[in-house]
């Protein structure tokens, strides 16, 4: 305990609150105590069913009332450094000139006008993305209201992997923290204040996304679902593809038929076939959370001010550009595990239109190209001569980087449309106006960058 006590210290030393504190402590004791946070299969049941957005639409017109009783919040803490980005990701240009949060503020907006409601809205930043944000937001001087435009997420310390005690790193210091997974918001919430003033304002429910998920905003046929089910919690999933086969899933705990979410590092080695088994787990968690928030404050002083999340424990090095660096735990938890905690939540089916996220490159060129376009409230959404989004995989050896991917479609991304699957090997540069037809495959076979012509191209491509 003399080592919890240490570490307490230190996370006051560095300005965190009661709530973040409290928080950790909490993980810390699940981690001497022997948890891994791994969830096994035979601790499951798959999810057979579930309700569907189409069946909960009633086509009624919006309840000006309700929806003042909502606000949105998005996460906004990721710098997208696998994609060699230094500042928030939310500031890449996705279409037209227009960045994320260009996309997000319109959208607000927009629907503010709509509905004739002070929607409020709220980003979770992280001490890397909070000056960029707030500076390139100024432009929209009406979007915070009279609430926070935004609050910061909290930091952990990372932990020696054989001591459990938190790491030193004297060369860089910065490198001794890390994020604590985004059910930080839930004691964030708290600590900031903005919960009590939430509530206070007559604020109820609250939508949660990521700032980096271009379909997912107010839905109020969503809200009045969730509104009059009563429910202290619901979570928006997708049908898992092919392409979902790594991500988590939704599942019912056998000892008490609660839903939970497994994420893969929560995933023991040997039941990776079953968790990769779209059709045995078909749902997965799309990040889109509708919270009760006066549940959530019932919740919080039942358990005394702490939502007790599953522990994710994530092995790393403390210097994650040096794999022969110091082993470390970083200890998370994930927003969406609360489903488990609050009895009664529940889960709704939505259409993939409302999961549109960019992780990759290969995500980015999807967006930017004519297989979506931006509609009249300011979402990005698939187009309507698109029948199907196509699979796209560039080759990470060359376009993994947005500055490399921007210097090869510096001409503009592909016509992709009519496209069903793209994959680019090779380093290559694309001219403009060019078109591709069903499945596509762009090799290139010489020596340096290769050139794509303007054109309509089929099948394999050898340049």
């Amino acid at each position: 305990m003399n080592v919890l006590k240490g570490i307490e210290l230190k996370m006051r030393k560095e300005g965190l609150s009661q709530e973040a504190i409290h928080a950790f402590r909490h993980n810390y004791l699940q981690l001497i105590e022997g948890q891994t946070g791994l969830v096994s299969e035979s601790e499951l049941e798959p999810v057979v069913a579930l309700p569907d957005y189409d069946s909960i639409r009633s086509g009624q017109a919006a309840d000006a009332v309700l929806l003042a009783q909502a606000a949105v919040l998005k996460l906004n803490g990721g710098l997208g450094t696998s994609m060699g980005l230094d500042r928030a990701k939310s500031l890449l240009v996705i279409k037209d000139g227009l960045t994320f949060l260009d996309l997000l503020a319109k959208q607000i907006l927009h629907q503010r006008k709509r509905y004739a409601c002070a929607i409020p809205f709220c980003l979770m930043n992280s001490f890397s993305t909070q000056a960029d944000t707030l500076d390139y937001l100024a432009r929209y001087p009406d979007l915070a209201g009279n609430l926070p435009l935004d609050f910061v997420q909290s930091k952990v310390p990372k932990l020696d992997a054989r001591s459990f005690e938190p790491i030193s790193w004297p060369q860089n210091e910065a490198l001794e923290w890390c994020p604590p997974g985004h059910g930080d918001l839930y004691p964030s919430l708290v600590s900031t204040g903005l919960l009590d003033r939430f509530l206070e304002q007559g604020i109820r429910y609250l939508f949660v996304s990521n700032a980096d998920n271009l379909g997912a905003s107010l839905d109020p046929e969503i809200l009045r679902y969730f509104a009059e089910s009563a429910f202290p919690f619901m979570m928006e999933v997708a049908e898992r593809t092919e392409a979902d086969r790594k991500g988590g899933h939704l599942a019912l705990r056998r000892s008490n038929g609660r839903f939970l979410l497994r994420e893969s590092a929560q995933c023991p080695t040997e039941d990776e076939p079953h968790f990769q088994n779209i059709e045995r787990h078909r749902y997965f968690n799309t990040n889109n959370l509708w919270i009760d928030l006066e549940s959530l404050r019932e919740r919080l002083d039942e358990e005394g001010g702490l939502l007790p999340l599953p522990l994710i424990r994530n092995a790393k090095t403390v210097d994650p550009r040096d794999a022969a660096s110091t082993k470390v735990y970083q200890l998370e938890t994930a927003m969406g595990s609360a489903i488990e905690v609050f009895p009664g939540a529940s889960a709704l089916v939505v259409p993939r239109s409302r999961f549109a996220p960019v992780k990759t490159t290969s995500d980015l060129l999807v967006l930017r190209s004519d297989a979506y376009e931006i509609r009249e409230d300011w979402t990005l959404q698939k187009s309507e001569d698109c029948a199907m989004p196509p699979k796209v995989s560039l080759d990470e050896r060359h376009y993994k980087k947005v500055n490399d991917f921007e210097a090869c479609f510096a001409a503009g991304v592909p016509s992709i449309k009519a496209c069903k699957s793209l994959e680019i090997r090779g380093a290559l540069v694309f001219e403009k106006a060019v078109r591709c037809v069903g499945k596509v495959s762009f090799q290139r076979e010489g020596e340096g960058p290769g050139c794509v012509k303007s054109g309509v191209y089929e099948g394999v491509v050898k340049v």
